[in-house]
């Protein structure tokens, strides 16, 4: 074969290759697009019998959005409780456990008291003295529960006597059936017998110890969120 023809027959090769490339590539650009197009007729069709269901089926919707509401009230009212601590917080109202071991246990009461209040129990009352039949401190906190509690201080802390079964015995005895509580605390600055921390757990009270204390009382959290199991909240009052 010359030269010349050599050259002609490469040439030919070369443009037929090109060709067959870009007919490749149309090929492959149409086959997107074909894709493309059915994808959006499916998503088309999807949305329209999705419409047609919800149509036929409206009482859904109207179902969704009642509980679409009835969460957002939730988290709003969660929101605006956070907001309520959080501005009681800042105002500073906080105790060190050296300060609540000089107290006299009369003043002790008048603490707890102080920080129910600050926790957002507006009609917090202390009502310890003789016949006060197991409760020093009373009040509703901004979910509607009514806390008793019965105060044990102690001059030396941890040093002093400890809280005892009897103790919570008397609690356990007036705190729901004299006084409707539906939370019922002993809080000590001092210690607690163990068997007095399983009666309490098998009678559904609730021990602050001098740790629980302190931690409360330095203000981080209100005391609802320090305790393990406390009844859910009431139907708002008046207080929320």
């Amino acid at each position: 074969m010359t030269p010349r023809r050599r050259r002609t027959a490469v040439t030919r090769r070369t443009v037929t290759r090109r060709r067959t490339r870009g007919r490749g590539r149309r090929q492959r650009a149409n086959d997107r697009l074909v894709g493309f197009l059915a994808a959006a007729v499916l998503a088309v069709a999807l949305v329209v019998a999705v419409v047609n269901w919800l149509l036929v089926h409206w009482w859904i919707l109207i179902a969704v959005g009642v509980l679409a509401v009835l969460a957002g009230g939730v988290l709003f009212h969660r929101k605006q409780q956070r907001a309520r601590w959080e501005a009681v917080r800042t105002q500073g109202l906080r105790y060190g456990l050296t300060q609540l071991d000089n107290l006299h246990h009369t003043r002790f009461e008048d603490v707890v008291r102080e920080l129910m209040h600050r926790d957002g129990c507006q009609d917090a009352s202390r009502v310890g003295g003789a016949g006060d039949l197991g409760a020093d401190v009373k009040a509703t906190d901004p979910y509607g529960r009514r806390w008793v509690i019965q105060c044990k201080h102690r001059r030396n802390g941890l040093a002093g006597s400890a809280v005892g079964t009897p103790d919570l015995q008397v609690l356990n005895g007036t705190a729901r059936q004299v006084h409707g509580a539906d939370i019922a605390v002993i809080v000590t600055n001092g210690r607690v017998t163990a068997p007095a921390v399983t009666f309490a757990k098998q009678q559904r009270l609730h021990v602050v110890d001098r740790h629980t204390l302190g931690v409360w009382a330095a203000g981080s959290r209100p005391l609802w969120e320090l305790l393990r199991a406390v009844p859910p909240s009431r139907k708002p009052t008046s207080l929320s």
